[in-house]
């Protein structure tokens, strides 16, 4: 080409959740069964979706309304019933326009970090899901920037990272938070969030808040939204329905602005997501329309605490599971469905491998591990030598050594019998 196409922050998009899929279905036709515990999908993990919530929708399809488009910013009626299920909170007040409807949140993140400014930064937490970190780094054309999770401390925040770099770093325009957080299961506790709020006051930053998860907490848990501890400090929350009903092949969440009237940059910003959202037209309407159907039924609140006394459930049992080996540093989950299990320092070395029967997977293995990091060649002997996938932890922006696992297995049967089989074969590895 005359010129070149892309800029230097397309180097940054990456997606290591979905990129190890590729190297899974290689093995897949050499007759490795693959055990899927690399991505959040509760329906690929043989989750049933009840048939009163199916009845709601397939009622829907039977309006023609459900097939035309709907306002730009979302359906009204929708926008309205998730006003007052935020303003019963107490904190925050909005009304239904300063709600944006999107086709799935990363819609919304990639349309957010488009509009900044490509001089502001966006720090987030590490280990970072990949989709903020990724769209973040390619909006600023440079790598991520990060404050840590201290896997030491529950993977609570370190606070003192966070306010050095916002300190000492002038682009940073905005704090975001994933609450309850992927990769690790951390919830957020209360006064945490109202440190991080006081020091976007102190610094003038707005916050963004990553809520897909807000509803899945377990083991006594909560996770507080941030209209509840965001006073008068700008910011805007990203929710969803893909996890917590569940129906992630619905791509339908949306964002809630908070406080736009104390900024007007801020206030701009939102403008802007809303005129980016009226040239597209709109997004899926059924979805929306299902929402206070579903959300508003009598029956909601029973089936989702039903599904949540069953991840937690699944947490305490994986958490029993691998605590068995001490060179793993664990912590307990609370919220959303995942956990990361961080390798104790020095216990990873280039030499370690497992035993892969079939030698067509052994080459294929064996050609991967070449040159990556050491968590990664874990992962790749571990889906060589028995099929089960997952990512490692330092694809999330992070030089922690490790890998993250999902709790959405249903069967109850395989569920132990995967992870029975991922602790012996931390073992073998480690010990060979």
């Amino acid at each position: 080409m005359r010129q070149k196409l892309l800029s230097a922050g397309a180097n940054e998009l990456s997606y290591e959740i979905r990129e190890i899929v590729k190297k899974a279905k290689l093995l897949q036709k050499e007759g490795v069964e693959i055990s899927w515990e690399n991505i959040g999908d509760p329906i690929q993990k043989n989750a049933k979706v009840p048939e009163w919530i199916k009845k709601i929708v397939t009622n829907l399809t039977l309006d023609d309304k459900s097939y035309g488009y709907c306002d730009s910013k979302g359906e009204l009626e929708t926008r309205e019933f998730l006003a007052e299920r935020t303003n019963a909170l107490g904190g925050a007040q909005i009304s239904p326009n300063d709600i944006l409807f999107f086709n799935g949140l990363g819609d919304a993140i990639a349309t957010l970090y488009h509009y900044l400014a490509p001089t502001t930064r966006v720090i987030g937490p590490s280990p970072a899901y990949s989709t903020h970190s990724s769209a973040e780094a390619a909006h600023a054309n440079h790598h991520p920037l990060t404050y840590k999770l201290d896997p030491d401390n529950h993977w609570y925040p370190d606070m003192d990272d966070l306010r050095n770099k916002v300190k000492y770093n002038p682009n940073i325009v905005a704090i975001l938070l994933i609450n309850p957080d992927n990769p690790t299961g951390m919830v957020y506790p209360k006064d945490i969030l109202e440190e991080i709020v006081e020091l976007a006051k102190e610094y003038n930053l707005f916050l963004i808040s990553d809520e897909i998860y807000n509803q899945i907490t377990y083991n006594g848990a909560r996770a507080y939204g941030l209209s509840e501890v965001i006073k008068d400090v700008p910011g805007i929350a990203m929710k969803g329905i893909s996890k917590e009903l569940p129906w992630p092949g619905a791509r339908c969440g949306w964002i809630e602005c908070y406080n736009r009237g104390k900024d007007s940059e801020f206030d701009r910003l939102c403008k802007t997501l809303d005129d980016a959202k009226m040239i597209e037209v709109c997004s899926t309407t059924l979805p929306q329309m299902a929402i206070p159907k579903i959300l508003g039924d009598s029956r909601y609140e029973a089936y989702r605490k039903d599904l949540n006394e069953k991840i937690g459930w699944r947490s305490r049992f994986i958490s029993e599971t691998l605590q068995e080996v001490p060179e793993l540093t664990f912590n307990p989950t609370y919220g959303a469905f995942y956990n990361t299990i961080v390798f104790k320092k020095g216990t990873l070395n280039v030499y370690q491998k497992l035993e892969i029967i079939n030698p067509k997977v052994k080459a294929q293995v064996e050609e991967w591990v070449q040159g990556v990091s050491l968590d990664t060649r874990f992962v790749y002997y571990l889906l060589g030598a028995t099929g089960i996938c997952v990512v490692p932890i330092s694809s999330f922006c992070s030089d922690l050594l490790g890998f993250r696992i999902t709790l959405l297995e249903e069967n109850e049967d395989l569920l132990k019998k995967t992870f029975g089989t991922l602790r012996d074969s931390i073992r073998q590895y480690l010990d060979s």
